[in-house]
């Protein structure tokens, strides 16, 4: 069914005669407020740099919970005809239609970091993104190892039922769940806002003297939770375990208050969506998934080429 419905788009935008093989590439991402998606603006500025046929526009909204402001950028990026269109969808269900309309209107778009509903299955092209299911099961094996299979470990999440958050979260705590007896305490959800995780971190630590380890789910929520670790002076005290790279999250391991984080690969993301978008546009074939990977960086890989090239 998958090849059926691409074949159909590259039949409707063979048909199309407005169809652009040059002209603007729109990146829309969850929100540009944030060093994870700066990152994938400069992959996707560096898959530009290396051709002179298209260039691309960047944007998001203010936070990753206006989902209905990323929706109108989508709609806005059709009804201005672009080339092609690589978003981060904040929401799978309600970023479904536009993305459908892209289909229709003979745009090419490729998904990355978080996937859109199954129902949205043959309107994009590719989906590009870290396997976070893949790399919820790896931060759960390094809470084992490093806390043990007994006690309290507390989830740091971000925004409910957010693709790249089902599946890092969800395996993660079934990880935790099939091979241990820690209790998971959570998940608690923060928006995406660093002082709410800060303020949920604090209260959590305060109810749960007895945590063996805690874990923040991406980058403003484990920036939050690693500040709210520090302020109460619980250091050393518990394993924390991140996700994403950003200068706070690199400090926090370096400084043992952090004993790893889980670093995708933001800048590939958008280099490599970009250019999927080019190939498309120029009548190449591209793999319905491409996994960006992810690396975990601790205090004896960090300053390896492999961690450099995913922090940010």
């Amino acid at each position: 069914m998958r090849s059926l419905k691409i074949g159909m788009l590259a039949s409707a935008m063979a048909l199309s005669a407005g169809l652009a093989q040059a002209g603007e590439i729109a990146v829309i991402v969850k929100t540009t407020s944030s060093n994870f998606w700066q990152n994938v603006n400069k992959g996707a500025e560096a898959a530009i740099s290396g051709q002179s046929e298209h260039t691309f526009s960047f944007d998001g909204p203010a936070t990753e919970s206006a989902v209905a402001d990323q929706v109108n950028l989508v709609e806005n990026a059709i009804n201005r005809g672009v080339a092609g269109i690589v978003l981060a969808p904040s929401d799978p269900e309600a970023l479904a239609p536009a993305v459908k309309r892209a289909f229709e209107s003979a745009i090419p778009v490729v998904i990355i970091d978080s996937a859109l509903t199954e129902s949205a299955e043959g309107t994009y092209q590719s989906f590009l993104s870290t396997d976070n299911c893949a790399a919820g099961e790896e931060v759960a094996k390094r809470m084992i190892a490093e806390a043990g299979t007994e006690g309290k470990v507390a989830v740091m999440s971000y925004v409910a039922g957010v693709g790249s958050e089902i599946g890092r979260v969800g395996c993660f705590s079934d990880y935790l769940e099939a091979n241990s007896d820690l209790e998971i305490v959570g998940p608690y959800y923060s928006q995406s806002q660093m002082a709410t995780a800060l303020n949920q971190t604090t209260d959590i630590l305060a109810s749960n003297p007895d945590l063996v380890g805690i874990f923040g789910a991406n980058e403003p929520t484990a920036v939050g939770m690693g500040r709210a670790i520090m302020q109460a002076g619980k250091a050393g005290e518990l394993v924390v375990l991140g996700f994403d790279g950003n200068e706070d999250l690199q400090q926090f391991v370096r400084d043992g208050l952090m004993e790893a984080t889980a670093v995708q690969g933001s800048f590939a993301m958008g280099e490599m969506g970009v250019n999927a978008v080019i190939d498309i546009l120029s009548g190449e074939t591209v793999e319905p998934f491409i996994d960006t990977g992810v690396v975990l960086v601790d205090q004896e890989n960090i300053d390896t080429d492999e961690a450099k090239s995913v922090l940010y």
